[in-house]
Protein backbone atom coordinates (compact mmCIF):
# COMPACT_ATOMS: atom_id res chain seq x y z
CA UNK A 1 0.00 0.00 0.00
CA UNK A 2 3.02 2.26 0.83
CA UNK A 3 4.52 1.51 -2.47
CA UNK A 4 1.18 2.34 -4.49
CA UNK A 5 0.94 5.92 -2.66
CA UNK A 6 4.36 6.97 -3.46
CA UNK A 7 4.05 5.50 -6.99
CA UNK A 8 1.35 7.57 -7.43
CA UNK A 9 2.85 11.07 -6.18
CA UNK A 10 5.83 10.13 -8.34
CA UNK A 11 3.22 9.98 -11.16
CA UNK A 12 1.95 13.30 -10.49
CA UNK A 13 -0.99 13.03 -8.00
CA UNK A 14 -0.69 16.44 -6.38
CA UNK A 15 -4.65 16.21 -4.82
CA UNK A 16 -6.11 13.97 -1.89
CA UNK A 17 -5.26 10.73 -2.40
CA UNK A 18 -8.23 8.24 -1.39
CA UNK A 19 -7.88 4.70 -1.47
CA UNK A 20 -10.50 2.88 -1.88
CA UNK A 21 -10.36 -0.99 -1.09
CA UNK A 22 -13.16 -4.46 -0.51
CA UNK A 23 -13.53 -5.84 2.78
CA UNK A 24 -10.18 -7.89 2.18
CA UNK A 25 -8.35 -4.29 2.77
CA UNK A 26 -10.03 -4.40 6.24
CA UNK A 27 -7.16 -4.24 8.23
CA UNK A 28 -4.91 -2.15 10.81
CA UNK A 29 -1.91 -2.49 9.36
CA UNK A 30 -3.45 -1.50 5.64
CA UNK A 31 -5.19 2.08 7.40
CA UNK A 32 -2.13 2.39 9.18
CA UNK A 33 0.00 2.47 5.94
CA UNK A 34 -2.62 4.85 4.41
CA UNK A 35 -2.36 6.98 7.60
CA UNK A 36 1.04 7.15 7.47
CA UNK A 37 1.56 8.06 4.11
CA UNK A 38 -0.84 11.07 3.57
CA UNK A 39 -3.23 9.22 2.08
CA UNK A 40 -7.23 8.92 3.52
CA UNK A 41 -9.09 5.84 3.37
CA UNK A 42 -12.54 4.32 2.19
CA UNK A 43 -12.24 0.55 2.75
CA UNK A 44 -15.60 -2.06 2.96
CA UNK A 45 -16.46 -3.24 6.14
CA UNK A 46 -16.66 -6.48 7.02
CA UNK A 47 -20.24 -7.39 8.73
CA UNK A 48 -19.07 -8.43 12.45
CA UNK A 49 -21.30 -7.97 15.62
CA UNK A 50 -19.65 -4.87 16.28
CA UNK A 51 -20.64 -3.29 12.68
CA UNK A 52 -23.93 -4.30 13.29
CA UNK A 53 -24.69 -2.97 16.55
CA UNK A 54 -22.99 0.02 15.37
CA UNK A 55 -25.35 0.14 12.37
CA UNK A 56 -28.47 -0.67 14.24
CA UNK A 57 -27.81 1.78 17.05
CA UNK A 58 -27.99 4.40 13.86
CA UNK A 59 -31.62 6.34 14.30
CA UNK A 60 -34.10 6.23 12.09
CA UNK A 61 -34.34 10.14 11.32
CA UNK A 62 -30.79 9.80 10.32
CA UNK A 63 -31.49 7.74 6.73
CA UNK A 64 -31.42 9.86 4.09
CA UNK A 65 -32.42 8.75 0.10
CA UNK A 66 -30.57 8.89 -2.95
CA UNK A 67 -31.51 7.65 -6.22
CA UNK A 68 -28.95 6.41 -8.48
CA UNK A 69 -29.14 8.21 -11.77
CA UNK A 70 -28.86 4.30 -13.28
CA UNK A 71 -29.76 1.49 -11.66
CA UNK A 72 -27.38 -0.75 -10.46
CA UNK A 73 -26.99 -4.33 -10.18
CA UNK A 74 -26.95 -6.31 -6.73
CA UNK A 75 -25.24 -9.17 -6.79
CA UNK A 76 -26.85 -10.32 -3.53
CA UNK A 77 -29.88 -9.96 -4.07
CA UNK A 78 -29.84 -10.78 -7.99
CA UNK A 79 -31.62 -7.37 -9.66
CA UNK A 80 -31.32 -4.31 -10.37
CA UNK A 81 -32.00 -1.61 -7.42
CA UNK A 82 -32.59 2.49 -8.09
CA UNK A 83 -32.91 3.64 -4.93
CA UNK A 84 -31.05 3.22 -1.33
CA UNK A 85 -30.79 5.01 1.83
CA UNK A 86 -27.69 6.37 3.61
CA UNK A 87 -26.36 7.42 6.97
CA UNK A 88 -22.83 7.59 8.87
CA UNK A 89 -21.87 7.11 12.49
CA UNK A 90 -18.22 7.57 14.35
CA UNK A 91 -17.39 3.87 14.68
CA UNK A 92 -13.47 2.72 16.39
CA UNK A 93 -12.14 -0.20 14.68
CA UNK A 94 -9.46 -2.62 15.67
CA UNK A 95 -9.97 -1.65 19.33
CA UNK A 96 -8.62 -5.91 20.09
CA UNK A 97 -5.01 -4.78 18.53
CA UNK A 98 -2.89 -2.94 21.12
CA UNK A 99 -2.68 0.56 19.75
CA UNK A 100 -4.09 -0.04 16.75
CA UNK A 101 -6.92 1.44 17.38
CA UNK A 102 -8.92 3.62 14.30
CA UNK A 103 -12.02 6.26 15.09
CA UNK A 104 -13.51 7.34 11.79
CA UNK A 105 -16.99 7.37 10.00
CA UNK A 106 -18.67 4.45 9.16
CA UNK A 107 -20.85 4.69 6.15
CA UNK A 108 -23.50 2.79 5.86
CA UNK A 109 -26.10 1.88 2.68
CA UNK A 110 -29.33 0.26 2.87
CA UNK A 111 -31.50 -1.39 0.65
CA UNK A 112 -34.92 -2.78 1.25
CA UNK A 113 -35.23 -6.22 0.47
CA UNK A 114 -38.00 -7.41 -1.75
CA UNK A 115 -40.42 -9.69 -0.55
CA UNK A 116 -41.03 -11.99 -3.83
CA UNK A 117 -44.58 -13.23 -2.60
CA UNK A 118 -45.84 -9.34 -2.39
CA UNK A 119 -47.35 -9.80 -5.67
CA UNK A 120 -49.09 -11.98 -4.42
CA UNK A 121 -51.34 -10.41 -1.99
CA UNK A 122 -48.61 -11.23 0.78
CA UNK A 123 -47.44 -7.88 1.82
CA UNK A 124 -44.80 -7.33 4.62
CA UNK A 125 -45.60 -6.30 7.82
CA UNK A 126 -42.25 -4.55 8.25
CA UNK A 127 -39.37 -2.99 6.17
CA UNK A 128 -36.44 -5.19 6.07
CA UNK A 129 -32.96 -4.07 4.97
CA UNK A 130 -29.59 -4.80 3.40
CA UNK A 131 -26.58 -3.38 4.36
CA UNK A 132 -23.78 -2.27 3.34
CA UNK A 133 -20.38 -0.06 5.32
CA UNK A 134 -17.95 1.44 4.62
CA UNK A 135 -15.63 2.59 7.06
CA UNK A 136 -13.72 5.85 6.42
CA UNK A 137 -11.57 9.13 7.11
CA UNK A 138 -13.04 10.70 3.49
CA UNK A 139 -12.89 14.63 3.71
CA UNK A 140 -16.00 14.89 1.63
CA UNK A 141 -19.45 15.25 2.61
CA UNK A 142 -21.55 11.43 2.85
CA UNK A 143 -23.53 11.47 -0.05
CA UNK A 144 -20.45 12.12 -1.97
CA UNK A 145 -18.06 9.82 0.02
CA UNK A 146 -20.52 6.86 -0.30
CA UNK A 147 -20.93 7.46 -4.07
CA UNK A 148 -17.18 7.77 -4.64
CA UNK A 149 -16.70 4.07 -2.72
CA UNK A 150 -19.49 2.75 -4.60
CA UNK A 151 -17.90 3.65 -8.40
CA UNK A 152 -16.06 1.37 -10.01
CA UNK A 153 -12.40 2.50 -10.90
CA UNK A 154 -10.87 2.96 -14.68
CA UNK A 155 -8.20 -0.21 -14.17
CA UNK A 156 -11.10 -2.43 -13.21
CA UNK A 157 -13.05 -1.53 -16.17
CA UNK A 158 -9.28 -2.46 -17.79
CA UNK A 159 -9.08 -5.89 -15.98
CA UNK A 160 -12.83 -6.94 -16.99
CA UNK A 161 -11.96 -5.94 -20.79
CA UNK A 162 -8.30 -8.26 -21.02
CA UNK A 163 -10.12 -10.96 -18.97
CA UNK A 164 -12.76 -10.89 -21.77
CA UNK A 165 -9.20 -11.37 -24.43
CA UNK A 166 -6.42 -12.36 -23.89
CA UNK A 167 -6.10 -13.08 -20.06
CA UNK A 168 -8.76 -15.77 -20.44
CA UNK A 169 -5.83 -17.59 -21.58
CA UNK A 170 -3.84 -17.23 -18.32
CA UNK A 171 -2.40 -19.13 -16.58
CA UNK A 172 -0.01 -21.36 -17.69
CA UNK A 173 2.34 -23.64 -15.73
CA UNK A 174 5.01 -21.08 -16.98
CA UNK A 175 6.14 -18.21 -14.98
CA UNK A 176 8.29 -16.79 -18.40
CA UNK A 177 5.21 -17.85 -20.67
CA UNK A 178 3.06 -15.85 -18.43
CA UNK A 179 5.06 -12.98 -18.30
CA UNK A 180 5.09 -12.56 -22.06
CA UNK A 181 1.91 -13.60 -22.85
CA UNK A 182 1.17 -10.64 -20.46
CA UNK A 183 3.66 -8.40 -22.08
CA UNK A 184 2.23 -9.01 -25.41
CA UNK A 185 -1.79 -8.47 -24.02
CA UNK A 186 -0.20 -5.09 -22.80
CA UNK A 187 0.50 -4.01 -26.18
CA UNK A 188 -2.15 -5.63 -28.20
CA UNK A 189 -4.63 -3.42 -25.29
CA UNK A 190 -3.06 -0.22 -25.63
CA UNK A 191 -3.09 -0.31 -29.70
CA UNK A 192 -6.37 -1.61 -29.50
CA UNK A 193 -7.69 1.12 -27.35
CA UNK A 194 -6.00 3.80 -29.59
CA UNK A 195 -7.62 2.40 -32.41
CA UNK A 196 -10.82 3.09 -31.27
CA UNK A 197 -10.18 6.63 -30.32
CA UNK A 198 -9.00 6.91 -34.04
CA UNK A 199 -12.20 5.40 -35.41
CA UNK A 200 -14.58 7.96 -33.67
CA UNK A 201 -15.97 8.44 -29.86
CA UNK A 202 -18.29 5.50 -30.02
CA UNK A 203 -15.70 3.44 -30.34
CA UNK A 204 -13.33 5.23 -28.18
CA UNK A 205 -15.97 4.02 -25.25
CA UNK A 206 -16.49 0.20 -26.77
CA UNK A 207 -15.14 -3.01 -25.45
CA UNK A 208 -12.19 -4.50 -27.06
CA UNK A 209 -14.63 -7.71 -28.02
CA UNK A 210 -16.61 -4.67 -29.72
CA UNK A 211 -13.51 -3.29 -31.63
CA UNK A 212 -12.20 -6.50 -32.37
CA UNK A 213 -15.29 -7.25 -33.98
CA UNK A 214 -16.10 -4.15 -36.08
CA UNK A 215 -12.29 -3.13 -36.82
CA UNK A 216 -10.29 -5.68 -36.58
CA UNK A 217 -11.91 -8.55 -38.08
CA UNK A 218 -13.09 -6.05 -41.12
CA UNK A 219 -15.10 -8.86 -43.82
CA UNK A 220 -12.99 -7.63 -46.27
CA UNK A 221 -11.44 -9.28 -49.22
CA UNK A 222 -7.46 -9.19 -50.42
CA UNK A 223 -6.53 -9.00 -54.07
CA UNK A 224 -2.72 -8.97 -55.52
CA UNK A 225 -2.41 -6.90 -58.63
CA UNK A 226 0.80 -6.43 -60.28
CA UNK A 227 4.19 -5.31 -58.26
CA UNK A 228 2.82 -6.72 -55.24
CA UNK A 229 0.26 -3.56 -55.26
CA UNK A 230 -2.89 -5.07 -52.66
CA UNK A 231 -6.50 -3.79 -53.15
CA UNK A 232 -8.87 -4.01 -49.73
CA UNK A 233 -12.22 -4.82 -50.50
CA UNK A 234 -14.44 -3.98 -47.94
CA UNK A 235 -18.24 -4.71 -48.23
CA UNK A 236 -20.68 -2.35 -49.76
CA UNK A 237 -22.89 -0.77 -47.45
CA UNK A 238 -21.06 -1.98 -44.44
CA UNK A 239 -22.20 -0.40 -41.32
CA UNK A 240 -18.42 0.45 -39.42
CA UNK A 241 -16.68 1.40 -43.13
CA UNK A 242 -16.68 5.24 -42.02
CA UNK A 243 -14.78 4.01 -38.61
CA UNK A 244 -12.48 2.02 -40.03
CA UNK A 245 -11.68 4.46 -42.62
CA UNK A 246 -11.23 6.68 -39.94
CA UNK A 247 -8.19 4.38 -38.69
CA UNK A 248 -6.81 3.80 -42.35
CA UNK A 249 -6.64 7.64 -42.56
CA UNK A 250 -5.19 8.18 -39.56
CA UNK A 251 -2.49 5.34 -39.77
CA UNK A 252 -1.62 5.23 -43.48
CA UNK A 253 0.35 8.71 -45.88
CA UNK A 254 -1.99 9.70 -48.41
CA UNK A 255 -1.30 8.04 -51.96
CA UNK A 256 1.01 9.94 -54.05
CA UNK A 257 0.09 12.39 -56.54
CA UNK A 258 -0.36 11.47 -60.23
CA UNK A 259 1.95 13.05 -62.59
CA UNK A 260 -0.14 15.29 -64.90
Amino acid sequence: MAESITAARAAGATGILLVRGDSAFYAAGVIAACRRAGAHFSITAKMDPKIKAAIAAIDDDAWQAIAYPNAIFDEQAGYWVSDAEIAETRYTAFTSKKGQAVTARLIVRRVKRLNPQAAGGQDELFSSYRYHAVFTDSPFHLAQAEEQHRDHAIVEQVFADLVCGPLAHLPSGDFAANAAWLTCATITHNLLRATGCLAGPVHARARGATLRRRLVAAPARLARHGRGHITLHLPQHWHWQQAWMNVFDAVHDPPPAQAA
